[in-house]
């Protein structure tokens, strides 16, 4: 590690920088007050309003919507980004349903207007409400991995036992995991990775793929890498990242 040391003056140039900034209320901070929390849970519905926040009058009608093209209760709403366009939409999760390890609910997606792609509307089979609109809701499955006393959720699993699986997700919690540097693999990029948040794990001979989600949540992407996993040992061959 490199110690770097500054001339007096510029010391105290800089610390007279971090108390001006400390002074000026930063823009969109309410003034120094404590912003209210993004996801918030009441009523049995959590939320999660992190790409623009939802009036109750307008929950009501989201909730409505989805009732009737297939979520019967609804356990979960969220605001999501479409980047890189300026575009958000909404999503709505249903109550879990748990058999042993599997894990499956209902997803609908649903437009409203002023945040939709300009010139787009409904789609052919779509139910309308006001400014809302959304297609039928599908059906998501799940698998729960067990790290310690946690369990995290990861939507596919090819060819691989479910305790390799576990494994390697400890490792990659702990970062306890090698890589091979270069230009697609950095400590930059591997900061971006949202570890709770496995998408697949998957083995065909040798060869053992996994994916994560992007840090900024959905709508930002995700990213697939090829690892070794050998005596315990995890190394991360190569490293892509898919951005929408």
């Amino acid at each position: 590690m490199k110690t770097i040391l500054l001339p007096l003056s510029s010391l105290l140039l800089a610390l007279c920088c971090l108390v001006q900034l400390n002074a000026i209320p930063i823009p969109g901070g309410n003034g120094g007050k404590q912003a209210p929390p993004l996801i918030t849970k009441s009523g049995g519905i959590e939320r999660d309003y992190r790409a623009g926040k939802l009036t109750e009058a307008q929950e009501k009608i989201v909730i409505a919507l989805a009732k009737k093209q297939g979520v019967a209760k609804v356990a979960r709403i969220s605001t999501i980004n479409f980047f890189p366009s300026a575009a958000r939409g909404i999503r709505v999760d249903g109550a879990k349903e748990i058999n042993g390890r599997e894990v499956s609910y209902k997803v609908l997606s649903v437009n409203l207007k002023p945040w939709f792609h300009p010139g787009g509307g409904p789609r052919k089979g779509d139910v309308q409400m006001g400014d809302f609109w959304a297609g039928k809701a599908y059906e998501r499955k799940q698998t729960i991995l067990r790290v310690g006393e946690t369990d995290y959720l990861c939507g596919s699993i090819r060819g691989i036992e479910i305790k390799e699986c576990e494994a390697m997700l400890g490792l990659f919690l702990a970062g306890e995991f090698t890589y091979n540097p270069g230009a697609r693999i950095n400590d930059r990029l591997l900061d971006q990775v949202d570890w709770s948040k496995p998408s697949r794990f998957g083995k065909r001979g040798d060869a053992i793929s996994v994916g994560f989600l992007h840090k900024g949540g959905a709508g930002s992407g995700f990213f697939d890498m090829e690892v070794e996993f050998v005596g315990g040992k995890l190394n991360i061959k190569q490293m892509f990242q898919a951005v929408p």
